[in-house]
């Protein structure tokens, strides 16, 4: 008796001795029983674990940045400097620009671009943020940075800087939060690019 679904001509086939042969029937496959009728996907929107991770990461780097700016602040009057070992000195300076003082006189610009980037890199992470084991942690020094920057110049109208290497403009621990997020980005792109 046929099975049900399938032509007795199917049910009867042979192999090469005229033995009978069983049908071999793939399910989940298409008619060539080879190609997949479908293909499972991950999601790679973040779920908690990364959430907390990012959050925690966002939170050392804002207090770290703020603690550092106000012990500053506290300690050096503007445009004080306190040398430390070689070319590197203690250097109280306000900067109104980005990082390292560009764009100084375009602060309004500065702050909305700024907040801009914060909201892109959290859409991107909520999307995103299961995608690798890095992205809690760049994308958490990349938002801690830029917010505790952001507040500064939403709150005072300028940040804080005090890390004066003498051959290049002063920066605070924010800017360098957001330079190591960049390079870990980066290296793990690469990472993944030349592993096979």
């Amino acid at each position: 008796m046929p099975t049900p679904g399938f032509s007795g001509r199917a049910s009867e086939s042979r192999d090469l001795l005229g033995e009978p042969r069983p049908v071999d029937v793939r399910v989940g496959s298409s008619t060539d029983a080879l190609t997949p009728i479908s293909v499972a996907t991950r999601s790679l929107a973040a779920r908690w674990p990364q959430w907390i991770a990012l959050g925690f990461v966002v939170g050392a780097a804002v207090l770290a940045d703020q603690v550092t700016k106000h012990i500053v602040a506290g300690q050096l009057a503007l445009d004080d400097s306190v040398h430390v070992l070689g070319p590197f000195s203690i250097h109280h300076v306000q900067n109104s620009g980005i990082a390292f003082g560009l764009f100084a006189n375009a602060t309004a610009l500065v702050t909305a671009l700024t907040a801009l980037a914060v909201g892109w890199m959290l859409v991107f992470f909520a999307r995103s943020g299961a995608r690798h084991p890095v992205l809690p942690v760049a994308l958490g020094l990349l938002i801690g940075g830029s917010f505790s920057n952001l507040v500064d110049r939403i709150r005072l109208g300028h940040v804080t800087d005090f890390l004066d290497f003498r051959y290049w403009p002063a920066f605070n621990l924010a800017d360098t939060f957001i330079v190591v997020g960049v390079s870990i980005l980066f290296a793990a792109i690469l990472l993944g690019d030349t592993r096979r």
